[in-house]
């Protein structure tokens, strides 16, 4: 994949206080990194200073190779930016705002059109084109605001608090159009919401105080040499049993009749549940075993962990895997 986005020793200070502490990160195309962390960790001051919009006191940023402290304008060109607050001007049309932005951006006069179209059709907004905007739900304004973002076919997308004040039904959407947008782009986003972020993110960054505390990613592929799976069985057999199936690498056990196991490199999933099956064993559940984003930040910042968290695992085998190394 290309390699979008270099960030090295990233800091900013407000007066005496360091709001951002040397954050390093990378992000490459078709990644989505989320930013988590408490108030006052840094997140929208990170991105900030990403989209060019303030500047570091400390660091570099590099986008594309282009130095986006010393070449701003160059690098701008491939960043599209949406603000917590989507930046929208209620006394016009949808049409009418998002060729005023292709303006802004430089799309040349002859494409304008053309990339409206574009950026409505992405943000389910083909026909809203002749509605006020003073007139649009919050839901539509916040999709507005990704299409003004993307108006100029950025490759790289960043988005504060994407779905901050939606209803479900309206986050769920606009999770839908984060997805589809990063088969063509890089892109980072914060949230406050866990379960956001476990759902559209490949990777995650958690901050506190401007510094980065972890890095782990979530797109765990479970046909890797690491992929781990959760078992659970009607008729649990001798864990020595289940460890001496032919793709097990290995096993262990965790509540009543459930169980993790690792395949070996190559191993065939479907020939492990037609082994089960044939043993008797009674296979009610085979399922990846995922990294439980909840525990893993809540152990980070050193508070406890919420009881009842999907994921299936313990929260020390979950840390266990968030902190394997080669996340990059």
């Amino acid at each position: 994949m290309d390699e979008l986005l270099s960030v090295r020793g990233l800091g900013r200070r407000y007066g005496t206080h360091p709001a951002l502490a040397g954050v390093d990160l990378q992000l490459r195309r078709g990644e989505v990194l989320g930013l988590l962390g408490p108030n006052g960790a840094g997140k929208s001051t990170c991105l900030q200073i990403l989209s060019g919009n303030l500047a570091p006191s400390s660091g570099e940023v590099q986008v594309l190779g282009l130095d986006l402290i010393h070449s701003p304008c160059p690098a701008k060109r491939h960043i599209g930016y949406l603000p917590e607050r989507p930046p929208l001007y209620s006394d016009m049309r949808v049409d009418e705002y998002l060729a005023y932005c292709a303006r802004l951006r430089g799309v040349p006069r002859w494409q304008r059109a053309e990339a409206v179209d574009w950026a409505k059709a992405r943000c389910g907004l083909a026909d809203a084109g002749s509605r006020p905007i003073i007139k649009l739900s919050k839901g539509y304004r916040q999709r507005l605001g990704l299409a003004q973002a993307i108006i100029h076919a950025p490759d790289l997308v960043i988005l504060d608090e994407p779905t901050e004040g939606l209803d479900p039904v309206q986050i769920r959407e606009v999770r839908g159009l984060i997805r589809g947008l990063a088969a063509d782009c890089g892109l980072i986003l914060s949230s406050h919401i866990l379960s956001e972020v476990q759902a559209v993110c490949s990777r995650v960054l958690i901050l506190r105080d401007g510094r980065v505390l972890h890095q782990t990613r979530l797109d765990r592929d479970a046909q890797t040499p690491n992929g781990r799976y959760l078992v659970r069985l009607e008729r649990a057999p001798q864990l020595r049993a289940l460890g001496a199936l032919p793709e097990v690498a290995a096993a262990e056990p965790l509540a009543a009749g459930r169980f993790r196991i690792s395949l070996h490199p190559g191993a065939s999933l479907s020939f492990l549940a037609k082994r089960i099956v044939e043993s008797g064993w009674g296979l009610t559940e085979l399922t990846p075993d995922r990294t439980d984003l909840e525990r893993v930040f809540f152990d980070i910042l050193g508070g406890e962990s919420r009881g009842g968290a999907s994921g299936g695992g313990d929260p020390g085998s979950a840390m266990q895997e968030a902190r394997e190394p080669g996340w990059a």
